[in-house]
Protein backbone atom coordinates (compact mmCIF):
# COMPACT_ATOMS: atom_id res chain seq x y z
CA UNK A 1 0.00 0.00 0.00
CA UNK A 2 2.73 2.04 0.55
CA UNK A 3 5.12 1.53 -2.11
CA UNK A 4 1.63 2.44 -4.34
CA UNK A 5 0.82 5.57 -2.49
CA UNK A 6 4.85 6.32 -3.47
CA UNK A 7 4.33 5.64 -7.26
CA UNK A 8 1.15 7.87 -7.32
CA UNK A 9 2.71 10.29 -5.89
CA UNK A 10 6.06 10.72 -7.80
CA UNK A 11 3.74 9.91 -11.02
CA UNK A 12 1.54 13.05 -10.64
CA UNK A 13 4.76 15.26 -10.13
CA UNK A 14 6.21 14.35 -13.11
CA UNK A 15 2.79 14.87 -14.89
CA UNK A 16 1.93 18.48 -13.07
CA UNK A 17 4.70 20.38 -14.40
CA UNK A 18 4.56 24.11 -14.97
CA UNK A 19 3.58 24.89 -18.34
CA UNK A 20 6.37 26.51 -20.40
CA UNK A 21 5.61 28.48 -23.50
CA UNK A 22 7.94 28.43 -26.54
CA UNK A 23 8.90 32.15 -27.83
CA UNK A 24 10.46 32.68 -31.21
CA UNK A 25 11.66 36.05 -30.63
CA UNK A 26 14.36 35.71 -28.06
CA UNK A 27 17.05 35.41 -30.29
CA UNK A 28 16.08 38.43 -33.07
CA UNK A 29 16.76 41.58 -32.73
CA UNK A 30 13.78 43.89 -34.00
CA UNK A 31 14.86 44.19 -37.83
CA UNK A 32 15.29 40.26 -37.79
CA UNK A 33 11.80 39.86 -36.25
CA UNK A 34 9.99 42.07 -38.27
CA UNK A 35 11.66 40.84 -41.34
CA UNK A 36 10.10 37.39 -40.19
CA UNK A 37 6.90 38.67 -39.02
CA UNK A 38 6.04 42.35 -40.76
CA UNK A 39 5.15 43.38 -37.10
CA UNK A 40 7.82 44.63 -34.91
CA UNK A 41 7.46 43.18 -31.36
CA UNK A 42 5.26 45.89 -29.67
CA UNK A 43 2.75 45.29 -32.46
CA UNK A 44 2.77 41.82 -32.68
CA UNK A 45 1.49 42.07 -28.77
CA UNK A 46 -0.86 45.08 -30.13
CA UNK A 47 -2.66 42.14 -32.35
CA UNK A 48 -1.88 39.04 -29.67
CA UNK A 49 -3.80 41.59 -26.82
CA UNK A 50 -6.89 42.14 -29.53
CA UNK A 51 -7.42 38.82 -30.14
CA UNK A 52 -6.25 36.77 -27.39
CA UNK A 53 -9.90 36.17 -25.73
CA UNK A 54 -10.91 34.18 -28.80
CA UNK A 55 -7.48 32.36 -28.91
CA UNK A 56 -7.07 31.15 -25.04
CA UNK A 57 -9.25 28.32 -24.95
CA UNK A 58 -9.60 25.66 -22.08
CA UNK A 59 -7.73 22.57 -23.24
CA UNK A 60 -6.35 19.38 -21.07
CA UNK A 61 -2.95 19.39 -22.83
CA UNK A 62 0.22 20.56 -20.79
CA UNK A 63 1.20 21.97 -23.31
CA UNK A 64 -1.22 24.20 -25.17
CA UNK A 65 -0.23 27.45 -27.09
CA UNK A 66 -0.11 30.49 -25.72
CA UNK A 67 -1.93 33.53 -27.99
CA UNK A 68 1.45 34.94 -29.13
CA UNK A 69 2.53 31.90 -29.89
CA UNK A 70 -0.52 31.29 -32.00
CA UNK A 71 -0.27 34.52 -33.76
CA UNK A 72 3.52 34.40 -34.74
CA UNK A 73 3.49 31.42 -36.51
CA UNK A 74 0.30 33.17 -38.24
CA UNK A 75 1.75 35.64 -39.32
CA UNK A 76 4.68 33.57 -40.58
CA UNK A 77 2.81 31.74 -42.51
CA UNK A 78 0.70 34.93 -44.06
CA UNK A 79 4.62 36.75 -44.23
CA UNK A 80 6.11 33.85 -46.37
CA UNK A 81 3.35 31.96 -48.07
CA UNK A 82 5.15 28.73 -47.28
CA UNK A 83 3.02 25.70 -47.15
CA UNK A 84 2.18 25.20 -43.30
CA UNK A 85 4.77 21.61 -43.11
CA UNK A 86 7.50 23.83 -43.97
CA UNK A 87 6.44 26.91 -41.23
CA UNK A 88 5.77 24.15 -38.55
CA UNK A 89 9.19 22.90 -39.45
CA UNK A 90 11.23 25.89 -39.20
CA UNK A 91 9.61 26.93 -35.80
CA UNK A 92 9.46 23.05 -34.59
CA UNK A 93 5.85 22.66 -34.27
CA UNK A 94 3.50 19.60 -36.09
CA UNK A 95 1.67 20.64 -39.17
CA UNK A 96 -1.23 20.14 -37.25
CA UNK A 97 -0.30 22.89 -34.77
CA UNK A 98 0.02 25.32 -37.96
CA UNK A 99 -3.22 24.68 -39.36
CA UNK A 100 -4.80 25.24 -35.94
CA UNK A 101 -2.83 28.64 -35.33
CA UNK A 102 -3.77 29.72 -38.77
CA UNK A 103 -7.67 29.19 -38.34
CA UNK A 104 -8.01 30.65 -35.09
CA UNK A 105 -6.38 33.51 -35.97
CA UNK A 106 -7.45 34.24 -39.41
CA UNK A 107 -11.07 33.86 -37.46
CA UNK A 108 -10.11 35.89 -34.34
CA UNK A 109 -8.80 38.75 -37.32
CA UNK A 110 -11.98 38.27 -39.19
CA UNK A 111 -14.26 38.77 -36.31
CA UNK A 112 -12.56 42.05 -35.45
CA UNK A 113 -12.51 43.29 -39.00
CA UNK A 114 -15.82 45.85 -38.57
CA UNK A 115 -13.05 48.08 -36.32
CA UNK A 116 -10.36 48.27 -38.60
CA UNK A 117 -12.10 48.17 -42.07
CA UNK A 118 -14.97 50.94 -41.90
CA UNK A 119 -16.92 52.85 -44.38
CA UNK A 120 -16.71 56.32 -44.37
CA UNK A 121 -19.60 57.02 -42.56
CA UNK A 122 -19.82 60.87 -41.28
CA UNK A 123 -19.84 63.96 -43.29
CA UNK A 124 -16.87 65.12 -41.72
CA UNK A 125 -14.82 61.76 -42.72
CA UNK A 126 -16.12 62.09 -46.33
CA UNK A 127 -15.01 65.26 -47.09
CA UNK A 128 -11.76 64.70 -45.50
CA UNK A 129 -10.81 61.95 -47.93
CA UNK A 130 -12.43 63.86 -51.26
CA UNK A 131 -9.84 66.63 -50.07
CA UNK A 132 -7.00 63.93 -50.20
CA UNK A 133 -8.06 62.44 -53.47
CA UNK A 134 -8.69 65.86 -54.78
CA UNK A 135 -5.26 66.63 -54.16
CA UNK A 136 -3.65 63.57 -56.03
CA UNK A 137 -4.74 64.92 -59.52
CA UNK A 138 -7.20 67.41 -59.11
CA UNK A 139 -10.50 64.56 -59.73
CA UNK A 140 -13.17 65.99 -57.49
CA UNK A 141 -15.53 63.98 -54.73
CA UNK A 142 -13.43 60.99 -54.65
CA UNK A 143 -14.41 58.91 -51.83
CA UNK A 144 -12.80 55.94 -52.69
CA UNK A 145 -11.13 53.72 -55.41
CA UNK A 146 -12.33 50.05 -55.66
CA UNK A 147 -11.24 46.85 -57.69
CA UNK A 148 -10.81 43.25 -57.51
CA UNK A 149 -7.58 41.37 -57.25
CA UNK A 150 -7.75 37.45 -57.48
CA UNK A 151 -6.08 34.99 -55.05
CA UNK A 152 -4.85 31.69 -55.92
CA UNK A 153 -6.14 28.50 -54.51
CA UNK A 154 -5.62 25.14 -54.73
CA UNK A 155 -8.78 23.41 -57.06
CA UNK A 156 -11.33 22.94 -54.70
CA UNK A 157 -13.30 19.58 -54.94
CA UNK A 158 -16.74 20.81 -55.00
CA UNK A 159 -17.76 23.03 -57.42
CA UNK A 160 -14.03 23.16 -59.07
CA UNK A 161 -14.94 25.10 -62.57
CA UNK A 162 -17.07 27.98 -61.11
CA UNK A 163 -13.01 29.18 -59.37
CA UNK A 164 -11.35 29.43 -62.93
CA UNK A 165 -11.03 32.96 -63.70
CA UNK A 166 -10.35 34.36 -67.06
CA UNK A 167 -6.30 33.51 -67.06
CA UNK A 168 -7.50 29.83 -66.10
CA UNK A 169 -6.29 29.54 -62.54
CA UNK A 170 -8.53 28.98 -59.74
CA UNK A 171 -9.06 31.71 -57.15
CA UNK A 172 -10.75 34.20 -54.86
CA UNK A 173 -11.89 37.37 -56.95
CA UNK A 174 -11.71 40.11 -53.80
CA UNK A 175 -13.07 43.12 -54.63
CA UNK A 176 -11.73 45.72 -52.25
CA UNK A 177 -12.08 49.51 -51.77
CA UNK A 178 -9.51 51.90 -49.90
CA UNK A 179 -9.22 55.38 -49.08
CA UNK A 180 -6.24 57.73 -50.09
CA UNK A 181 -3.80 56.02 -47.95
CA UNK A 182 -4.26 52.69 -49.44
CA UNK A 183 -6.27 51.38 -46.42
CA UNK A 184 -9.03 49.50 -46.86
CA UNK A 185 -12.37 50.89 -45.80
CA UNK A 186 -14.32 48.09 -47.45
CA UNK A 187 -13.47 44.20 -48.89
CA UNK A 188 -15.59 41.44 -50.35
CA UNK A 189 -13.40 37.80 -50.27
CA UNK A 190 -16.02 35.36 -50.64
CA UNK A 191 -16.54 35.06 -54.87
CA UNK A 192 -15.26 31.88 -57.03
CA UNK A 193 -12.76 33.29 -59.76
CA UNK A 194 -15.15 32.95 -62.65
CA UNK A 195 -17.27 36.47 -61.38
CA UNK A 196 -17.36 39.69 -62.46
CA UNK A 197 -15.78 42.30 -60.16
CA UNK A 198 -19.24 44.26 -61.54
CA UNK A 199 -21.51 41.52 -60.23
CA UNK A 200 -19.38 41.28 -56.92
CA UNK A 201 -19.55 44.92 -56.63
CA UNK A 202 -23.61 45.25 -57.23
CA UNK A 203 -24.12 42.44 -54.32
CA UNK A 204 -21.96 43.70 -51.83
CA UNK A 205 -23.02 45.59 -49.01
CA UNK A 206 -21.62 49.01 -50.23
CA UNK A 207 -23.10 48.27 -53.51
CA UNK A 208 -26.32 47.79 -52.33
CA UNK A 209 -26.20 50.51 -49.91
CA UNK A 210 -25.08 53.36 -52.76
CA UNK A 211 -27.61 52.43 -55.17
CA UNK A 212 -30.47 52.41 -52.25
CA UNK A 213 -29.43 55.62 -50.65
CA UNK A 214 -26.69 57.58 -52.75
CA UNK A 215 -27.42 61.56 -51.76
CA UNK A 216 -25.65 62.51 -54.81
CA UNK A 217 -21.73 63.24 -55.97
CA UNK A 218 -21.84 66.77 -53.59
CA UNK A 219 -22.78 64.67 -49.98
CA UNK A 220 -21.61 60.65 -50.69
CA UNK A 221 -19.21 61.57 -53.53
CA UNK A 222 -18.16 58.81 -55.75
CA UNK A 223 -15.88 55.68 -56.41
CA UNK A 224 -13.38 55.17 -58.97
CA UNK A 225 -13.61 52.24 -60.85
CA UNK A 226 -11.73 50.36 -64.31
CA UNK A 227 -14.04 50.04 -67.48
CA UNK A 228 -14.86 46.30 -65.54
CA UNK A 229 -17.63 48.39 -63.71
CA UNK A 230 -20.56 49.69 -64.86
CA UNK A 231 -20.63 54.08 -64.56
CA UNK A 232 -23.18 55.34 -62.54
CA UNK A 233 -24.11 57.78 -59.89
CA UNK A 234 -21.84 56.76 -57.10
CA UNK A 235 -19.08 54.94 -59.61
CA UNK A 236 -17.14 56.37 -62.64
CA UNK A 237 -15.25 55.15 -64.93
CA UNK A 238 -12.81 56.00 -67.80
CA UNK A 239 -14.17 56.87 -71.14
CA UNK A 240 -13.22 54.13 -73.89
CA UNK A 241 -13.13 56.43 -76.53
CA UNK A 242 -12.37 60.26 -75.42
CA UNK A 243 -13.81 62.49 -78.37
CA UNK A 244 -12.40 65.93 -76.58
CA UNK A 245 -8.99 67.12 -74.67
CA UNK A 246 -11.42 67.88 -71.93
CA UNK A 247 -12.28 63.64 -71.69
CA UNK A 248 -8.87 63.56 -72.29
CA UNK A 249 -7.81 65.53 -69.38
CA UNK A 250 -10.75 63.63 -67.08
CA UNK A 251 -9.15 60.00 -68.25
CA UNK A 252 -5.91 61.03 -67.32
CA UNK A 253 -6.82 62.23 -63.89
CA UNK A 254 -9.08 59.49 -63.42
CA UNK A 255 -5.75 57.05 -63.50
CA UNK A 256 -3.54 58.53 -61.28
CA UNK A 257 -6.07 59.02 -58.68
CA UNK A 258 -7.34 55.63 -59.09
CA UNK A 259 -3.59 53.97 -58.92
CA UNK A 260 -4.16 54.04 -55.46
CA UNK A 261 -5.87 50.82 -55.22
CA UNK A 262 -3.12 48.90 -57.31
CA UNK A 263 -0.31 50.31 -55.43
CA UNK A 264 -2.64 49.22 -52.32
CA UNK A 265 -2.98 45.89 -53.53
CA UNK A 266 1.07 45.54 -54.33
CA UNK A 267 1.81 46.79 -50.81
CA UNK A 268 -0.46 43.95 -49.68
CA UNK A 269 0.91 41.66 -51.40
CA UNK A 270 4.40 42.01 -50.47
CA UNK A 271 3.74 42.25 -47.01
CA UNK A 272 1.93 39.27 -46.76
CA UNK A 273 3.22 36.74 -49.71
CA UNK A 274 0.55 33.94 -48.80
CA UNK A 275 -1.68 36.32 -51.23
CA UNK A 276 0.68 36.03 -54.04
CA UNK A 277 1.28 32.18 -54.41
CA UNK A 278 -1.27 29.52 -54.62
CA UNK A 279 -3.14 28.78 -50.58
CA UNK A 280 -3.92 25.01 -50.46
CA UNK A 281 -6.79 25.74 -48.06
CA UNK A 282 -10.68 25.11 -48.57
CA UNK A 283 -12.42 28.43 -50.34
CA UNK A 284 -14.29 29.02 -46.84
CA UNK A 285 -10.91 29.10 -45.06
CA UNK A 286 -8.70 31.29 -47.57
CA UNK A 287 -11.58 34.19 -47.88
CA UNK A 288 -10.97 34.30 -43.92
CA UNK A 289 -6.63 35.02 -44.66
CA UNK A 290 -7.49 37.12 -47.16
CA UNK A 291 -9.88 39.33 -44.50
CA UNK A 292 -7.21 38.93 -41.69
CA UNK A 293 -4.41 40.06 -43.85
CA UNK A 294 -6.95 42.93 -44.83
CA UNK A 295 -6.93 43.53 -40.90
CA UNK A 296 -3.58 43.71 -40.54
CA UNK A 297 -2.88 45.61 -43.73
CA UNK A 298 -4.71 48.55 -42.09
CA UNK A 299 -3.14 47.86 -38.34
CA UNK A 300 -0.08 48.27 -39.91
CA UNK A 301 -0.83 51.60 -41.41
CA UNK A 302 -2.63 52.57 -38.22
CA UNK A 303 0.56 51.34 -36.42
CA UNK A 304 3.20 53.36 -39.23
CA UNK A 305 4.58 49.41 -39.48
CA UNK A 306 6.86 50.26 -43.06
CA UNK A 307 8.56 47.81 -44.94
CA UNK A 308 12.41 48.10 -46.20
CA UNK A 309 11.20 46.95 -49.23
CA UNK A 310 9.45 50.24 -49.39
CA UNK A 311 12.73 52.03 -50.36
CA UNK A 312 12.72 50.53 -53.67
CA UNK A 313 9.82 51.41 -55.02
CA UNK A 314 6.10 50.47 -54.74
CA UNK A 315 4.68 47.26 -57.47
CA UNK A 316 0.90 47.52 -58.14
CA UNK A 317 -1.03 44.62 -58.56
CA UNK A 318 -0.13 41.26 -60.75
CA UNK A 319 -3.39 39.64 -60.49
CA UNK A 320 -5.53 41.94 -61.56
CA UNK A 321 -7.18 41.16 -64.24
CA UNK A 322 -8.95 43.53 -65.56
CA UNK A 323 -12.28 42.72 -67.50
CA UNK A 324 -14.97 43.13 -70.08
CA UNK A 325 -15.92 46.75 -70.42
CA UNK A 326 -19.53 47.22 -68.78
CA UNK A 327 -21.47 49.69 -70.72
CA UNK A 328 -22.20 52.71 -68.45
CA UNK A 329 -25.61 52.50 -66.81
CA UNK A 330 -25.96 56.62 -66.59
CA UNK A 331 -23.23 58.76 -67.89
CA UNK A 332 -24.78 62.04 -66.34
CA UNK A 333 -22.17 62.08 -63.09
CA UNK A 334 -18.95 61.15 -65.52
CA UNK A 335 -20.38 64.32 -67.85
CA UNK A 336 -21.08 66.60 -65.28
CA UNK A 337 -17.56 65.90 -63.75
CA UNK A 338 -16.55 66.58 -67.56
CA UNK A 339 -18.05 69.50 -67.74
CA UNK A 340 -17.40 71.61 -64.80
CA UNK A 341 -13.72 70.44 -63.78
CA UNK A 342 -12.04 69.55 -66.53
Amino acid sequence: MAARLLFDLNFGRRHKKQRVYRHFSHNFDEAEYKERYRFSMESVRFITDLIEPELCRPTMRSHSLSAINQVEIALRYFATGDNMKTVGDTLGFHKSSVSRSVRDVSQALTDVSPKFIKWPSTTREKMAIKKRFYGISGFPAVIGAVDGTHVRIIAPSEHESVYVNRKGFHSINTQAICDHEGRFTNIVAKWPGSNHDSFIFRGSNVGIDLEVHHRGIDVDGVLLGDSGYACGRYLVTPFLRPVNQAQQNYNAAHTRTRAVIERCFGWWKRRFMVLHGEIKCKPERVSKIIVACAVLHNIALDRKETMAEDDNGIACDEEDLGGVAVQPRNDNIRQFIVDNYF
